[in-house]
């Protein structure tokens, strides 16, 4: 698990990959509850951290493409698979370790909130690796790190707002309700009501399920082999 092993120190030695590690989820969870939605602040906006957090480890692949190490893996004995997989696993253990944290604060700082904790951190892993998987379908069409991060904020931007991160998906017309079911974060949030709510678990396996075809589809886009 050579790949893996360097994957993880590599994520952490960045500082600006520990400050959206470990620095912003800690100002996460010590956000007061507020807005319509009942919900602490920090944890209402956690699943666009999520993003953020999972853009910033994919583009390592991206700076390992324009240096000419996706190459030099085709012809080592190294398969492709083997090191994006290796990647992808230790970018999901970061990103789940996270949510593990999140929710035990959510746990020791708003157990009065959230009716069930299982289904909050079942959504936040869920959607750590749907994150993970669309930043790497994204980051396949671009060649260059700088187009693709450049873009990729006004995506994120684009998806908190179908996402009811900024204002009531009620609040939207009709047919952009419609457009918003399109989007992860619209489900991200779902789920995240439906663990205030603390209703039954089958509840939240319809968000959850859909994250995880978001997750299989953006897999097989971005999962092409690109050696150049």
């Amino acid at each position: 698990m050579t790949i893996f092993n360097f994957a993880l120190i590599r994520s952490v030695r960045s500082l600006p990959n520990l400050i959206l590690l470990l620095g912003l989820p800690a100002a996460v969870v010590v956000l007061p509850v507020g807005g319509w939605h009942g919900l602490p602040l920090g944890y209402h906006f956690y699943g666009i951290l999520l993003l953020f957090s999972a853009s910033k480890l994919v583009h390592m692949i991206m700076e390992d493409r324009k240096n000419k190490m996706m190459t030099r893996i085709g012809v080592a004995p190294v398969t492709h698979f083997k090191y994006l997989s290796q990647n992808l696993l230790a970018f999901g253990l970061l990103l789940v370790g996270q949510s593990a944290v999140v929710t035990i604060s959510a746990w020791l700082l708003h157990a009065d909130v959230f009716g069930s904790l299982i289904q909050l951190f079942s959504m936040f892993s869920v959607f750590s690796v749907t994150a993970i998987s669309f930043s790497l379908a994204w980051c396949s069409m671009f060649r260059q790190p700088e187009s693709s991060t450049a873009v990729m904020l006004g995506i994120i931007l684009i998806m908190a707002v179908l996402g009811g991160t900024l204002f009531p998906i009620q609040a939207m017309p009709a047919s952009l309700q419609k457009i918003a079911m399109l989007s992860p974060t619209y489900w991200f949030h779902e789920g995240i009501m439906l663990a205030k709510n603390g209703g039954l678990f089958a509840e939240q396996l319809t968000p959850l399920g859909i994250l995880l075809l978001f997750a299989i589809a953006f897999m097989l886009i971005g999962s092409r082999r690109k050696l150049a």
